[in-house]
């Protein structure tokens, strides 16, 4: 008997699945639920090892039983997802030390039944570029270190950010030994996938999170990366791959974002793909917001692929001369919010999504917090009740603690 699958257009935000088998000759079809028929909902977790920057010192460690309590808690909450964040450029700084956490993470996860999708991470491209920055590693800055120098700016939009960005998607970034950063980037990846995939609790990797487009001409690009990487990752697994949304958002901007543009960066191959998106506010809270679903949403008709929500959270941006900045002071989070934006995910059939975020290192803003690291322990704030008492409410019997 052979068999196989093939995932079938999105019908009603919906993804069938369509088994065929071969008995004696007859093609026989079956329809079962896909991994998108069993929501996933969760939170966005960040590491230790896995998150130090590879050009700043190291940063305060957690407890010892950091990953245990965060499971646990998670577990008792009913949720039944991490979304687990790490760093090429950590890995560069220590590999061992990474290696270990991620498989830490996958032993953990299996021991508390949480399905994990490991995601590569970054945030302003390097700390090469920004003492704030996280992500690629300096070997794909200092060999051109005139074109890109140290501390030269990483955000989106910024002129050596740009330069890289637009030649990283052109396939000319290279290490000082020659190699190309796509090879490389792919050959961390085999790494990562070779230790997790066999557990479990993994159920999928994300490629990029939040890749920067620069001009409107770097869409198909990214669909050639993204193709790439995938490409390399089907020799070793089936699992779920994801790929990313763009930063910016900018809607009406020069990068001509619209639902069109952002389907040019799936993959060629597209079994058990996800498109990935980051929502920080109700969907409908104001126009921006509203455009921005909507767009991801028709987004989804065009590709077919399920969709997931990475991150989320409800912020307010205020503008700091020309440039919109998040605002603690405005920002928050309650509880008739919390069920509002599940409830609208779940109406909306959206295949999975994680809560921004859950960290041992406390952030500015209050509702980014679910737990509190005092004393040596986790102590849970009131966002992490608001998000167990939403998951219980719309998402009964998702994962019971038991």
């Amino acid at each position: 008997m052979s068999s196989f699958r093939q995932t079938m257009p999105v019908l009603f935000g919906l993804t069938l699945v369509m088994s065929l088998f071969m008995t004696n000759g007859i093609i026989v079809a079956s329809a079962q639920p896909s991994a998108a028929d069993n929501t996933l909902v969760g939170v966005a977790m960040k590491g230790a090892y896995v998150d130090q920057k590879q050009n700043r010192p190291d940063t305060a460690l957690p407890p010892a039983t950091y990953f245990d309590d965060s499971f646990k808690l998670l577990k008792a909450a009913g949720l039944n997802h991490v979304r687990f964040l790490f760093y090429w450029e950590a890995y560069e700084k220590n590999p061992q030390a990474f290696m270990n956490e991620v498989e830490q993470v996958a032993n953990i996860a299996d021991k508390y039944g949480i399905k994990v999708i490991y995601d590569n991470h970054q945030w302003h491209t390097s700390s090469w570029l920004e003492k704030r920055g996280t992500g690629f590693p300096s070997a794909l800055f200092e060999n051109n270190s005139q074109l890109y120098p140290m501390n030269s700016g990483g955000k989106e939009g910024e002129p050596v950010a740009k330069l890289w960005w637009s030649n990283f998607w052109d396939g000319s970034i290279k290490d000082g030994q020659g190699k190309d950063a796509w090879t490389l980037l792919a050959d961390f990846w085999k790494k990562v996938v070779t230790k997790v995939d066999g557990h479990p609790s993994t159920f999928g990797y994300e490629i990029l999170s939040e890749p920067h487009v620069e001009s409107s001409d770097q869409w198909e690009k990214i669909g050639n990366f993204n193709s790439f990487i995938t490409d390399e990752l089907r020799t070793l697994t089936n699992k779920t791959i994801v790929y990313s949304m763009n930063v910016p958002v900018d809607l009406g901007g020069p990068i001509q974002l619209t639902p069109e543009n952002l389907a040019k960066m799936a993959p060629s191959n597209k079994d058990n793909v996800w498109f990935k998106i980051s929502v920080y506010g109700i969907p409908d809270r104001d126009k921006y917001q509203k455009e921005r679903w909507d767009m991801f949403l028709k987004t989804r008709e065009l590709t077919g692929e399920p969709l997931y929500i990475g991150e989320w959270n409800n912020v307010v941006r205020t503008q700091v001369n020309g440039v919109f900045q998040l605002d603690p002071t405005k920002s928050g989070l309650d509880q008739q919010t919390t069920d509002t934006m599940l409830e609208t995910f779940k109406n909306s059939n959206i295949t999975a999504s994680s809560f921004w975020k859950w960290d041992y290192q406390d952030a500015d803003t209050a509702s980014f917090n679910l737990i509190l690291h005092q004393n040596a322990t986790l102590t849970p704030t009131e966002y992490y009740t608001y998000l167990k008492n939403s998951v219980t409410k719309i998402f009964p019997g998702l994962n019971p603690a038991n």
